[in-house]
């Protein structure tokens, strides 16, 4: 039965109403006698306490005949949608109920009282079950409001749960589309070391390649890294570029010790060098000069443009990718400057705190 099943009652009305439910029969037992019954005149007691035991079945009656009928309306109603319906059902109930069992228990009283050689009468006062009326009305009115307070906060819990995940989605996504992007370019240059260099250089290349992806995939799963690990990840990366290009790659660097624990997104800074390499002249005559550098809390990633005169096939996510994971996982966005000679991107140094509060947790 609902009335001992406390995960039931919980579960339909929002709360465990035992408390509830003996103090309020017992107000508004008292309630009932007081607007009921004239108290104010010197009455033995036992007539006293008659006429408040007959106010407390009358109670007990219209409070457990309407919880009944709350607790079917929440399970034929549960939607947010139908709480008109639901609150419009159980104003009519209570009317109805209260006039029912006054007439009802008005009739029975008087022959109980009959039996135990008491006269007693009753009559339906419309003026003194108005008051009764609204005061069980406002008593509904705590259930439905403790009701929708609970419905509200799990829904709400619930929306965030969803968002979590479609989110912890996207960044899976975002860090699976990231990964290929690095092989591929990767391919490309492998591909450049084949053709002009010895299949020993390959094969160094090769071994390098793999410590690199290691550590892509040790990091695959993680929002945020801090920059010494993607300085130490970038500077692998670079060695790797560095047996292709020798000299004609450069990389200026300040970095100051008390930014490297900063966190930044993985593979950022890495992407934004790659990008750098695979669309400019890296040459002896143009040697490639990349500047990394701190300014107002972002890592700057500068270099002049030396556009090459071919197209090169692209995934054109390197940039894209990147702005989409600072937007999943912050406030903060990179900040793109392209003014025909130089090519700036800053990227927000980041704390933990600053993830967005629904994506904290999908750090794996």
């Amino acid at each position: 039965m609902m009335l001992f099943n406390k995960k039931k009652r919980i579960q339909y009305l929002g709360f465990n109403d035992v408390w509830f439910s003996v103090i309020g029969i017992l107000i508004l037992s008292v309630i009932t006698n007081f607007l009921f019954n004239d108290t104010t005149g010197e009455q033995p007691f036992g007539i006293l306490f008659i006429s408040w035991s007959a106010s407390l079945f009358f109670t007990i009656c219209d409070w457990f005949i309407l919880r009944v009928i709350l607790i079917s309306l929440r399970k034929k109603y549960p939607d947010f949608r139908d709480d008109i319906k639901r609150i419009v059902i159980i104003l009519v109930a209570i009317i109805s109920t209260v006039i029912i069992v006054d007439f009802v228990g008005g009739n029975l009283l008087p022959i109980i009282f009959n039996l135990f050689g008491l006269n007693a009468s009753h009559t339906v006062q419309l003026k003194v079950l108005i008051p009764i009326i609204l005061i069980i009305i406002m008593t509904m009115a705590i259930y439905e409001a403790i009701y929708y307070y609970v419905r509200l906060k799990k829904s709400i819990r619930e929306e965030e749960q969803a968002k979590q995940v479609m989110i912890e989605a996207q960044l899976d996504t975002l860090r699976n589309q990231a990964q290929p992007h690095f092989l591929f370019n990767s391919l490309n240059t492998l591909r450049d070391i084949i053709d002009q260099d010895s299949k020993e250089d390959a094969k160094g290349f090769v071994d390098n390649l793999s410590d690199v992806y290691r550590f892509i995939l040790e990091s695959a799963n993680t929002n945020l890294i801090t920059l010494t690990e993607e300085l130490k990840f970038t500077r692998a990366y670079i060695h790797i570029q560095s047996e292709r290009f020798g000299d004609n790659l450069k990389l200026n660097w300040n970095i100051p010790d008390n930014k490297l624990m900063a966190m930044i997104v993985p593979m950022s800074l890495q992407l934004l060098i790659e990008n750098a390499i695979k669309h400019n002249i890296v040459s002896k005559a143009k040697p490639l000069i990349i500047k990394v550098e701190i300014n107002d809390n972002c890592l700057v990633v500068s270099n002049k443009i030396q556009a090459k005169s071919t197209q090169i096939s692209s995934t054109k996510i390197g940039l894209k990718n990147i702005q989409k994971r600072y937007a999943l996982i912050s406030s903060e966005s990179p900040d793109i400057i392209n003014d025909g000679n130089q090519f700036i991107v800053s990227l927000p140094l980041l704390k933990l705190s600053d993830q967005k509060k629904y994506y904290e947790n999908t750090n794996h």
